[in-house]
């Protein structure tokens, strides 16, 4: 395959405003041993890359300084040593970053197959949200049939995920969200119970509905502005899953009394940094576990737009305003 000498990308001119994002060119990326090369036909938009544009989330050492951390699209090279692909596969894959570009060097340990019947805007929209939810609802917070999740966010990318794939497991979910439009949209996705952060307490709400019991895990991507009702509404042995700070990094005035009288647990994780090794677990589960529920189209991406590369200010604006339901996707195609 004779592939070109440049590409188009999208470049940061300095850290700041979406202003300053503009398409620029660039010479193809070379795949590393254990890499494939991927013509890009669609990427997601992920908040991170919008903390990367304003200079606050720096690329790991070795990862590619362009925006971009899930891609969708055609192999159409390989690195020394890689493996379990062909040439004209059409993969998914979790990106260290580069994403935002014509061609990306994937490790092909961090890549999926297409779900069956999936285009590429569709299977753009899965590998950060299904890589973050099962790595902190799943494999640490241990979700099983049966239990009760509170998912904070319930209409973000992460949140429309996590409550899918935790109702497919057997689990009741509440969510919270902030408009009722937004509310009816969690329950439509499989939530028993939408709190409207703006005009309930999820913390009485929670209480309400599950006779005081509290709920075994919650995934919170607020922080500290939840903390202390977090720590309430949990169960005896609850789990706290805490993926971002959106309400603040440092609690003030938190009673800490919960965490030892009801055994709780407290843990949070950011994917990006963690090691090949972890991903490549983290993409073996979702291929066993995951991949079938997305075959069967009992759980789908939710996407709210798809925009063309050339107008990523828009697709990180739309971000950036929060009326979004799902993902953000860019096309390259």
């Amino acid at each position: 395959m004779t592939l070109p000498e440049t590409m188009s990308f999208v470049d940061v001119s300095e850290p700041g405003g979406v202003e300053n994002l503009l398409v620029a060119q660039g010479p193809l990326p070379l795949p590393r041993a254990g890499d494939i090369l991927v013509r890009v036909e669609a990427a997601g938009i992920n908040r991170p890359d919008l903390m990367q544009r304003k200079g606050d989330y720096p690329p790991p050492p070795g990862a590619s300084p362009i925006l971009g951390l899930e891609v969708a699209g055609e192999v159409v090279g390989l690195g020394p040593g890689a493996s379990g692909f062909s040439i004209g596969d059409k993969v998914c894959a979790l990106v260290n970053g580069g994403g935002y570009a014509q061609y990306c060097a994937v490790p092909a340990t961090q890549a999926l197959r297409f779900p069956k019947s999936y285009d590429a805007v569709k299977a753009a929209a899965l590998p950060e949200t299904f890589f973050t939810v099962w790595a902190n609802v799943f494999m640490m917070a241990g979700l099983k049939a049966g239990d009760t999740v509170l998912v904070h966010g319930g209409t973000s990318g992460i949140g429309t995920t996590a409550i899918q794939l935790a109702t497919a497991f057997g689990a009741r979910v509440f969510a919270t969200a902030g408009t009722t439009e937004k509310c009816e949209a969690c329950v439509g996705l499989g939530a028993s119970r939408a709190i409207n952060y703006r005009s309930e307490d999820f913390c009485a709400v929670i209480a309400e509905e599950t006779g005081r019991r509290g709920v075994d895990i919650i995934l919170d991507m607020v922080g500290a502005a939840y903390f202390d009702r977090n720590l309430k509404s949990l169960a005896q042995d609850g789990r706290l899953s805490i993926i971002a700070f959106l309400g603040g990094a440092f609690a003030d005035k938190v009673n800490l009394g919960p965490i030892l009288l009801k055994r709780l647990r407290v843990m949070g994780s950011t994917l990006r940094p963690r090691t090949a090794e972890e991903k490549r677990q983290i993409r073996d589960a979702l291929l066993e576990q995951a991949w079938p529920l997305l075959d069967s189209g009992r759980v789908a991406p939710v996407i709210q737009a798809v925009l063309p590369y050339t107008k990523i200010a828009d697709a990180h604006r739309m971000l950036e305003h929060g009326d979004h339901v799902g993902k953000v996707v860019i096309s390259f195609d």
